[in-house]
């Protein structure tokens, strides 16, 4: 099958596009064989070019709201996606603002409780309380009394918290944040994969392009 070949993908994969509604269903031979035309053509590029950028489960519903005629639908979805790319865009400036700003971390000498961290920020017990209960703080637990202890890596997300709060963002901005921090193991790692991060956003947002134009041509093709 020449679609399937142009692509390097198997004929039972076109087929199961047909049937997902990816592509527009093909007219059927006397024989029951499908025929597939340029306009199952346009459909497959367009599909294969808006999965790099919005991901497949996304691309899937595009293009299954076009071959449905709900062309409004499918325009929300990507303007849907073109907001969640921005969104992850602040995430990526907002992390580099705060380890720019955020001055370097003094030697600790061992763990710190809630009220002696509290009042080296400035801030009030209750502040870190309300942090932690929003998950950006992972404070352990004393065996003996129960109260907070404050190791290396819990002042690290606390100062980082501190600090993109005094650049107003919001505690639902900070989250995925300190995620970021946590899963690099620290700030020093992170700072070395932002270049990689703002690689990988430019790369979704160059693909968002591409799949535009290869869905426009797709969309002008199903004009009558």
């Amino acid at each position: 099958m020449d679609l399937a070949r142009e692509h390097g993908l198997s004929t039972q994969a076109i087929r199961n596009y047909e049937d997902a509604g990816i592509l527009p269903a093909a007219e059927r031979t006397v024989h029951g064989y499908r025929t597939y035309t340029p306009l199952h053509a346009h459909a497959l590029r367009a599909f294969l070019a808006l999965v790099p950028g919005h991901g497949h489960q996304t691309a899937t519903s595009i293009m299954q709201a076009v071959n449905r005629g709900a062309t409004e639908d499918a325009l929300r979805l990507i303007d849907e996606s073109h907001g969640q790319l921005l969104d992850d865009r602040r995430t990526l400036q907002a992390v580099e603002a705060a380890l720019r700003d955020l001055a370097p971390v003094p030697q600790e000498r061992g763990d710190t409780f809630i009220g002696p961290l509290a009042r080296r920020l400035g801030i009030r017990p209750a502040t870190l309380r309300k942090w932690e209960n929003a998950g950006l703080v992972r404070p352990s637990r004393d065996p003996q009394t129960g109260y907070r202890v404050y190791g290396a890596a819990d002042v690290r997300d606390v100062r980082l918290v501190h600090q993109l709060r005094r650049g107003g963002y919001l505690l639902e901005q900070i989250a995925p944040l300190i995620a970021q921090v946590r899963s690099a193991g620290g700030v020093a790692p992170l700072e070395s994969t932002l270049h990689d991060w703002q690689a990988r956003l430019s790369a979704r947002g160059r693909a968002m392009l591409k799949g535009a134009a290869d869905l426009d041509a797709y969309l002008c093709a199903r004009q009558p």
